[in-house]
This record gives C-alpha cells, sequence and structure tokens, in this order.
C-alpha cells in the first residue's frame, strides 16, 4: 500500500519505548507518507527507556490534527507524560472526531483514556493498564492488534508488524 500524500505525526515524550517510536516512523516512511515527530516542545530531545534520543520536530502547540492523516501514541512510560499535556489529548481528541487514525501501543492507551476516546470501543494495551482502559469506557480484549473504526490499538513490541498492518490500512483507508 502507498502512503504517498498522507502525513502521520508521532507523539515521543522521555521514556519512551525504543521500539514503538522508531518502527512505525520507519514503516510509514517506506509507505511514502511523511513522518513528524511531536513533543511538549520543539527542537527539544527526548530520551528513551534506554536513552535513544528523538527530537520532537513540532510542538503540540503547533499543529492540529487538520494538519495530519494519523498519529501514534507509543508506549514506555512517555504516555504518562504525554497525557499531562491538555493539547496533547485535544489532539487525539481531534483526530478520533475527525475519523483519522489514532494508534496506540502498549501503555500508549493511558492517551486515548485521557483524551476520552474509548467509552464503548474495542481496544487492547499492554495488560498492566488494563484496569485504566475499562475504566475509561473501553472493552478491553487481550489480542495482538485491535481495529475499532479509525482507533487501532496492540499489546507490545512483539505486535508492531500487526499493529503497522492495521495502522497503513486504516490510512490508505482499506
Amino acid at each position: 500500500m502507498t502512503l504517498t500524500g498522507k502525513r502521520i505525526a508521532i507523539f515521543v515524550d522521555n521514556l519512551y519505548q525504543e521500539m514503538e517510536v522508531w518502527y512505525p516512523l520507519y514503516r510509514f516512511r517506506e509507505a511514502g507518507a511523511a513522518v513528524v515527530t511531536v513533543g511538549a516542545k520543539a527542537n527539544t530531545t527526548y530520551t528513551s527507556k534506554m536513552g535513544y534520543p528523538c527530537v520532537a520536530e513540532k510542538s503540540y502547540d503547533e499543529v492540529s490534527a487538520s494538519d495530519f492523516d494519523g498519529v501514534v501514541v507509543p508506549g514506555g512510560f512517555a504516555p504518562d507524560h504525554i497525557r499531562r499535556h491538555p493539547k496533547a489529548n485535544r489532539l487525539v481528541k481531534d483526530f478520533d472526531a475527525q475519523g483519522k487514525l489514532v494508534a496506540a501501543i502498549c501503555h500508549g492507551l493511558w492517551v486515548p483514556c485521557s483524551a476520552k476516546i474509548l467509552n464503548g470501543r474495542r481496544v487492547t494495551s499492554f495488560f498492566a493498564i488494563q484496569d485504566d482502559v475499562i475504566h475509561a469506557g473501553g472493552i478491553w480484549e487481550d489480542s495482538e492488534v485491535v481495529v475499532d473504526r479509525n482507533l487501532v490499538s496492540s499489546r507490545k513490541p512483539d505486535d508492531l508488524p500487526a499493529f503497522m498492518q492495521a495502522a497503513i490500512a486504516v490510512v490508505a483507508g482499506k
């Protein structure tokens, strides 16, 4: 599938899970999409759980959901930092309201919880945040990938191939 002309935002913050940022970034680029890393502050380096750097090209204040065709929220402990920013939560809510891809993996589901978009939606996540997802109204299941309209979720790095196949298909309109 080609995603030429499509734009994807990937949220970053400190303590992100390496594979859950870089695998989607490179897969979307391989499919032809332009990818922009977005964090609380533009031109700021955020480090992964193991210290690997990622520079946020834009800040939450500089972008809107209308600028993109989808957003990816990685796991690790970054989502706990990301969801503390009302603008990040608003962006996720706007992506969802516009029917655009909202892809979250592992602990990344904390952000859709805080954005209040899970009520009645089928999702999965890392098992440790299952209760958070359920309390936010999500219908949690233990699956490699769950697609509920524009919302794509997975549990852990091992699920990245299925996660990305589903995310690319949603952006491509398949």
